[in-house]
């Protein structure tokens, strides 16, 4: 079996275990059998770090049905092969050649070697972040809640904050901390290093290391690096600056609060967009531009290597720097004083256009299953299912049952991706030994 179908088939797996699990009566806050249908849709909502709910998390599941999607979460965030690579580890077992390979490719590391110290330390890295997320959420929600709720609390939004996934235990997600200093601080810190990417913080770690030991050396970062962090920054600070400039006359969501909060609450919009899910205002009442800001950020979601969806960050920046070279007359496309692949820029083209193709399909079926809804917010849901952002306008609880298993197919591919879900299917390329001959194409 191919790495490709290992993975998607490994999903699948684990949304199949997470729905059973919450379809039985000690998941439910009442007792009883839980719908298949509310079932199926938040384990692969948990198990996909996207975050849409069909149902209030904090009421209708009980504390047993929470940890089981915190669970759920936990596992999307690390990815199939992680999570799976670390528990082989945990019963002391050795990889085999397939394994190897398996974490060779989904890592995207250029050899096979030292892959199980990866393992740990991408397993380290998640537990530090989380533990000093817990500590940090402690003085927040215990004063209000007490000690045992309060640190589950803590606890619950720490580990969704991590791995992006958007799930909250209170009814109008954050909004009710909107102006917390400490609770924004904590959660949009778990959010941006959760989807920046493993990579980045290693290498962020060895550059500090390298200045405390006082190496003579000057530490090279490397090209992923560069463009994670600086992409990240640069859509951060536009998403900030748009929500506050678009959204400060809108009583109903910044208009109303301090200018202390509306930075607050712009800064956390911004961040949140990045495929994470929470909300610390009312998205359903934001302008259509606001909206469309929001789907735009939420389409282009984190880097590689993180706990976020979307086409990413590195795409991005590949297409972009490829249409400056167009406008620049170039033939090659240079990204820091590097050449950029042919087969990169390919790959880029054909995430781009499957994932439009998805958000276009998804968003076409469900116009016909649920005629009566509003086209943005439609388009809004589709997006924020696809990126496995979290985001809602609120109408995912009212769509109807093809809407939903649309919607379900539509997380399931964002989160495993196109590509991988179409060398599933097709199985892995094969290179060809044919080469045809070049002829000029009017483009554009």
């Amino acid at each position: 079996m191919t790495v490709s179908r290992t993975v998607c088939l490994g999903f699948l797996a684990v949304i199949t275990v997470g729905t059973l699990l919450l379809m039985m009566p000690f998941s439910t806050s009442s007792g009883t059998w839980n719908d298949p249908i509310v079932a199926l849709f938040t384990a692969t909502s948990a198990v996909c770090v996207t975050g849409l709910a069909v149902v209030d998390t904090g009421t209708d599941f009980s504390f047993w049905g929470q940890l089981c999607i915190l669970l759920l979460a936990q596992i999307g965030g690390l990815g199939y092969m992680t999570s799976t690579t670390f528990l082989i580890m945990l019963v002391g077992r050795k990889f085999n050649l397939r394994q190897k390979i398996a974490i060779q490719q989904t890592l995207d590391r250029p050899g096979m070697q030292g892959s199980a110290q990866v393992i740990r330390s991408i397993i380290a890295t998640t537990m530090i972040f989380e533990i000093t997320g817990i500590f940090l959420l402690i003085p927040a929600f215990v004063p209000d809640f007490g000690w045992s709720q309060g640190l589950w609390l803590a606890i619950f939004h720490s580990i969704s904050a991590w791995n992006n996934a958007g799930f909250s235990l209170f009814s109008d997600s954050l909004i009710g901390y909107q102006s917390s200093l400490l609770v924004v601080f904590t959660i949009t810190m778990l959010i941006i290093f959760g989807g920046i990417g493993y990579q980045v913080i290693l290498e962020i770690y060895l550059w500090v290391r390298d200045r405390l030991l006082n190496k003579t050396t000057a530490f090279v970062f490397s090209l992923d690096f560069k463009v994670a962090c600086s992409t990240t920054l640069i859509l951060l600070f536009i998403g900030t600056f748009a929500f506050l400039s678009i959204e400060i006359k809108n009583q109903e969501t910044f208009g109303l609060l301090t200018l202390p909060a509306q930075l607050l609450a712009a800064w956390f919009q911004s961040v949140t967009t990045r495929t994470a899910g929470f909300n610390s205002i009312d998205v359903s009442q934001m302008t259509t531009a606001g909206l469309f800001i929001t789907i735009a950020l939420m389409f282009i979601g984190a880097s590689p290597s993180g706990t976020g969806g979307g086409i990413k960050t590195t795409t991005l920046r590949v297409l972009t720097s490829c249409t400056k070279s167009i406008l620049q007359g170039k033939e090659e496309v240079l990204l820091y004083e590097r050449k950029i692949a042919i087969s990169l820029i390919l790959k880029a083209v054909g995430v781009l256009v499957g994932s439009v193709a998805m958000v276009l399909l998804s968003t076409i079926l469900i116009s016909l299953t649920d005629p009566e809804l509003n086209f943005i917010q439609l388009l809004f849901e589709v997006v924020s299912a696809f990126a496995t952002v979290g985001l809602s306008t609120g109408i995912t609880s009212s769509v109807s049952v093809p809407a939903k298993l649309i919607l379900i197919v539509t997380m399931y591919v964002g989160r495993v991706g196109v590509l991988l879900l179409m060398a599933a299917v097709l199985g892995d390329p094969r290179p060809s030994r044919i080469h045809y001959p070049e002829e000029n194409l009017l483009v554009g």
